[in-house]
């Protein structure tokens, strides 16, 4: 079906959404941007780095891409001389090729403290695979055989405060590894929780949702239930209830999730809540597997992870959706974008695209936290992603629903184009309430729990009460999953004027064990009335 008569199909409930105002607040904006019609390979994962380049890959067994290796270079079985990495260049809006030498499908990743993206596992070819991206110019990828001690096919990868991964989960994999190995230790840690979580036909256990608690303890999320692992001594310290209703979140039952921002950093006791949003009903993958396309949830549950007691709030989305993104802004609001509104995940079983985001405001009352946004023109289906970038703008890409690149005959074509969502803090009407930063420089080192002073300038007015500086630490996406997505909210202990439209803010860094911020590159922003500055990156030691 054309596009164009696809789209016309959706006339209808997006003037349905408009007009339903019970979970909306009033406002509603943002815009979209064509960056890119077509870059080769569809972005089903990525990661951006700290020299604002972001690498994108899809699979190796999709068949020939449209984008070439250069200097003559193939992979050998089958023979292959298209790329299916490419490094996309936030500042000049360009890219180029990568040799990604075996098959990344359905891989797992995140940053390591000196920036190096690792890389892990995938399908085939590259299920034991560790990959290392080096942000350099002209690098590319190169790979360890061997380098993981199991089969990693849909895992997930965080970073722990010491500096290593972990790599928990994948098909059929109840176990958890590190990354590097540690000389002696062993090399697989079980984690029955996996298998207890799992569907043997459907498996809504993978691309388990993984955050790191304040208290150095790992909140581990899959199906419909979460625990507190202690992966230190590999022993679980809480069970959290389950999601009311119990239908299934994870994949292909594809929610998605996020660690809300952390505040009050220099409290005794630091609150961190889980929000986790939309996903499909149980028996929705069979059903759609048949041919009929269940409409997904349209439910979000948060839980505050700290407490003693704990339990989910539910709160309504304005449209059902399943395989969005989330992603937190740097002003501490959370976009969800991308997906559909029936059906699940897997290969063509996904129906009626959601091309309107939400931006969720989690310090607004319950019942007004949702605020739709204006709609892309492009179906972002099965295999899109979409992250933050330094800029404030959120780059959007991905969706291939089929086996192989697809572009004619079918409801949603291979997508091989980019776009930015730009959030309505980059409205032109809010350019005096924007801070820009000064000082210090962009990869400046910071030592935990320091004072630090950050130097801005805004040409309007300044609300001293209403000024934060916020990090965020960039995430690896894929499959509607933000691995090592992080925000903290450092506050403003003081501000003060400097003269000429100059102001400094003091605050302080987070504490030095890591449990907060493992180290690494994170993104720093001043927010002023809820207006983000473009980010500078730091290096929390």
């Amino acid at each position: 079906m054309a596009r164009t008569h696809v789209m016309l199909s959706y006339l209808s409930w997006q003037l349905i959404l408009f007009s339903a105002k019970p979970y909306l607040t009033d406002a509603a904006g943002g815009r979209w941007q064509l960056l890119q019609k077509s870059i080769g390979i569809t972005a089903m994962h990525m990661q951006l780095l700290k020299n604002d380049r972001v690498i994108i890959f899809d699979r190796t067994d999709f068949g020939n891409s449209n984008l070439s290796l250069p200097g003559g270079k193939c992979r050998t079985v089958p023979k292959d001389c298209t790329a299916h990495s490419a490094e996309y260049s936030v500042i000049t809006n360009t890219f180029r090729a990568l040799f990604v030498q075996t098959d990344v499908w359905c891989s797992s990743g995140a940053v390591m403290p000196d920036g190096r993206l690792i890389q892990t596992g995938g399908f085939n070819s590259g299920e034991r695979r560790v990959r290392i991206f080096v942000p350099c110019t002209g690098c590319d990828w190169t790979e360890i055989p061997n380098g993981l001690a199991a089969s990693r096919w849909y895992a997930t990868n965080h970073i722990l405060p010491g500096g290593r991964q972990i790599i928990i989960g994948g098909r059929k994999q109840f176990n958890y590894e590190f990354y590097p190995k540690s000389s002696g230790a062993p090399n697989l840690y079980s984690l029955p929780f996996l298998s207890q979580t799992n569907d043997a036909n459907i498996e809504n256990n993978l691309y388990p949702f993984v955050f790191l608690n304040v208290d150095g303890n790992l909140f581990i999320f899959a199906n419909n239930r979460a625990i507190l692992l202690d992966y230190a001594a590999n022993k679980v310290v809480k069970t959290y209830p389950a999601i009311p209703g119990g239908d299934p979140r994870c994949y292909p039952s594809t929610g998605s999730a996020v660690l809300l921002p952390l505040k009050n950093l220099q409290a005794t006791s630091v609150e961190a809540e889980v929000l986790v949003c939309g996903g499909a009903p149980k028996g929705a993958y069979t059903k759609a597997k048949k041919g009929n396309f269940v409409e997904a949830l349209n439910t979000c549950a948060r839980i505050k992870i700290t407490d003693q007691n704990p339990k989910w709030v539910m709160e309504t989305m304005p449209k059902a959706r399943i395989m969005g993104d989330m992603t937190l802004l740097p002003n501490g609001n959370v976009l969800i974008i991308n997906g559909a509104s029936a059906g699940t995940a897997g290969w063509e079983i996904g129906r009626n695209p959601v091309l309107n985001p939400v931006i969720y405001r989690p310090d607004n009352k319950l019942g007004s936290r949702f605020e739709l946004q204006n709609p892309s023109t492009i179906p972002r289906m099965y295999h899109s992603s979409a992250i933050l970038l330094r800029d404030g703008r959120v780059l959007v890409g991905g969706s291939n629903p089929h086996s192989g690149y697809v572009f004619t005959n079918v409801l949603y074509p291979t997508e091989l184009s980019l776009e930015a969502f730009y959030p309505p803090y980059l409205d032109a009407q809010f350019s005096k309430l924007r801070p820009q930063i000064v000082s210090p420089p962009s990869q400046t080192k910071l030592n935990p729990g320091r004072k630090l002073a950050v130097r801005f300038s805004v040409a309007g007015a300044l609300s001293r009460n209403r000024v934060s500086v916020t990090v965020v630490s960039p995430s690896f996406t894929t499959h509607s999953f933000s691995m090592n997505q992080r925000l903290l909210v450092l506050g403003a202990e003081k501000v003060t004027s400097l003269g000429n439209s100059t102001y400094e803010v003091q605050v302080t860094t987070p504490a030095g064990s890591g449990y907060l911020a493992p180290s690494g590159y994170y993104l720093l922003f001043v927010v002023h009335q809820d207006i983000p500055s473009e980010g500078i990156w730091v290096q929390l030691q």
